[in-house]
Parts: C-alpha cells; sequence; structure tokens
C-alpha cells in the first residue's frame, strides 16, 4: 500500500515538475531577453537586423515587386526611381527583388551549414573530450591535419571538384568549420568531465551515451550557443566570397556574393547601385549578425554574470569592515 502511494504521488508530481521546468526556460529566455535589450544595445540591434533577415527570407516571394529572374531589356541599368526603388542591372532585372531572394540565399545556406557544422563539432568535441587517451590524440590529429589548409583555398579546391551548388555549399561550409570548431566543444567537455556528478554518472554504471546524451550536452549547451550564433555571418561571408570567385550558386539564382561580381564589376562605372545594394546588404547583415552574436556570447558566458565581471556598467558596493581607511 504504501509503496502504490508511492508511486501515485510521484505520478501525480511528474506533470507539476514539467510545468515548473518549463516556467523556469521561460523564464530565463525572458531574462536573457530583457539583460539584451539592456546591456547590450548593439547586441540588440544586431538581433532586430537577424529578425529582419529572417523574415524578409521566408516572405520573399511576397516581400518582392518582380521575381528575381524578370527581365525588362528596355529598362536596362536604369537607375533608382519608383518603379525601380533599387534600380535595375545590366538585363533589366529589378535589384531590389533579386537582394530580398538573395537573402533568402543567405538565410538558408546560414542556417543549414552552421547547424550541420555545430552538431559535427559537437559529436567530435564529446567523443574527444570525454574518452581522452588514444581516441583524443587520433580525432586532435586529424583535426590538426584539416585546419593545416589555408580556408578558403580548401573550400574552393572541394567545391571546383563537387560543382557549385546550394547543396554543395551547405555541405563543404558545414563539414569545414565543424572539424575546425571542434576544439571549442572539446575543452568545454574536458572542463567538466571531472566534476563529481561526473564520476557519480560512471559509478552507478551510466553508459557513455547516458552520460553524454544527459550529462555532458545540458552542460556544454551555453558554448554550442554560442558557437552556432557567431558562426552563422562567417558562413554568410564564406558563400558571398565562393559566389564572388564563380564557385558558389550559379546564375541566375541570385546571390549577395555573385551580384558584386561579373556584371557587378562590369558595370560599376556606369551603374554603380549594382555593386553599392549587395554591398550594402552584405556588409549590414554580417555586421548585425555578428553583433548579436558577441551579445549572446557575453550573456551566456557565466564568468560575466553578476559581480564585478558583468558588463552592465552597475558598480559593486562593498561593505565597510571596522578598521578600514
Amino acid at each position: 500500500m504504501i509503496e502504490e502511494h508511492r508511486t501515485a504521488r510521484a505520478e501525480q508530481a511528474q506533470p507539476l515538475q514539467k510545468s515548473v521546468a518549463a516556467t523556469g526556460r521561460r523564464a530565463a529566455l525572458v531574462s536573457l531577453g530583457a539583460r539584451l535589450v539592456r546591456e547590450k544595445p548593439l547586441g540588440f540591434t544586431g538581433a532586430v537586423i537577424t529578425l529582419l533577415l529572417l523574415i524578409v527570407g521566408i516572405s520573399a516571394d511576397v516581400l518582392a515587386p518582380y521575381g528575381f529572374n524578370d527581365v525588362h531589356l528596355i529598362d536596362s541599368l536604369s537607375p533608382p526611381s519608383a518603379q525601380y526603388l533599387l534600380g535595375t542591372d545590366n538585363l533589366g532585372r529589378d535589384l531590389l527583388s533579386r537582394i530580398i531572394y538573395g537573402a533568402r540565399i543567405s538565410m538558408i545556406i546560414g542556417l543549414a551549414a552552421t547547424s550541420l557544422s555545430t552538431i559535427i563539432s559537437t559529436v567530435i568535441g564529446v567523443a574527444s573530450g570525454y574518452f581522452g587517451g588514444f581516441v583524443d590524440m587520433v580525432l586532435q590529429r586529424l583535426v590538426d591535419a584539416w585546419m593545416v589548409f589555408p580556408g578558403l583555398v580548401l573550400l574552393m579546391a572541394i567545391i571546383s571538384l563537387l560543382g557549385p551548388g546550394l547543396w554543395q555549399i551547405i555541405i563543404v561550409l558545414g563539414v569545414s568549420l565543424g572539424i575546425g570548431g571542434s576544439r571549442v566543444i572539446r575543452s568545454a567537455v574536458m572542463a567538466i568531465k571531472e566534476n563529481t556528478y561526473m564520476e557519480a554518472a560512471r559509478a552507478v554504471g551510466c553508459s557513455p551515451m547516458v552520460i553524454a546524451t544527459r550529462h555532458i550536452l545540458p552542460n556544454i549547451m551555453a558554448p554550442i550557443i554560442v558557437l552556432f550564433s557567431t558562426r552563422v555571418a562567417g558562413v554568410i561571408l564564406a558563400e558571398a566570397s565562393l559566389s564572388f570567385l564563380g564557385l558558389g550558386i550559379p546564375p541566375p539564382v541570385p546571390s549577395w556574393g555573385g551580384m558584386l561580381s561579373g556584371a557587378g564589376r562590369t558595370y560599376m562605372t556606369r551603374a554603380p547601385w549594382m555593386a553599392i545594394w549587395p554591398g550594402l546588404a552584405l556588409t549590414i547583415v554580417v555586421y548585425g549578425i555578428n553583433m548579436f552574436g558577441d551579445a549572446v556570447r557575453d550573456l551566456l558566458d557565466p564568468r560575466l554574470r553578476g559581480g564585478i565581471g558583468r558588463y552592465s556598467g552597475a558598480k559593486v558596493k562593498r561593505e565597510r569592515v571596522p578598521g578600514d581607511k
């Protein structure tokens, strides 16, 4: 009877525990958002820019006044006007529409390649940091060998073999950044694997998979989130660099880097808006995402929470001890 009563009470308490946990997560997100607005104005501005990129990318079909490849030869190289707010290119295509559709490409590649690279970094970093020894030595020597090659040269060589395309760019950027960024996750795992709760988990017979999923991953989520947020801008910039060199998204699909190359360079003196607007869009988006990523890193860093290490500008009161002058 007593055991049945305890089981019933435990079952009744589970929904309450889940509700409390969900409330705690929502409160933590609200607190993080409030700190972002209050302490990191540049980071908040970057968050707004990042949100606008997502909205524009998702709603490109609705926001764009024309199709990205609608040709109006009679209006080629037209300057900004009421009909074409940002002007047209050498084929009479509306630059505003192409920049809006280019935001979709940047959003897809940025999120997909960053997600892939974060997963790869987490898998390699957790395996290397937790097992250590021979596994760590082999994985880190492979990482060292990968990082020996210059990043852009390596990307150009692989894309030349695979051919340009959306999925090729996502896979190549994701794998390349994932291998190189695994050291951040490895360092975080090595910092926590000798804690008491890890020893207790091993003592009760938890398998490495259980330890990795239930004890390691929840405690390294802050570095993983920071790694993800700071990589998106780098991925977008790398895709623009490859497209500028003719190894990115093939035409006629618009890419900000591709719009800067080719016709953008050829007609730069006659129609400077062909290079100005894509370059400005790329600059603003990369700057905004970088500012947002830096703010998230500072807010999630436990060394900067409260006290004199917090970037809030608040002064810490020191209690006066008798005998102090």
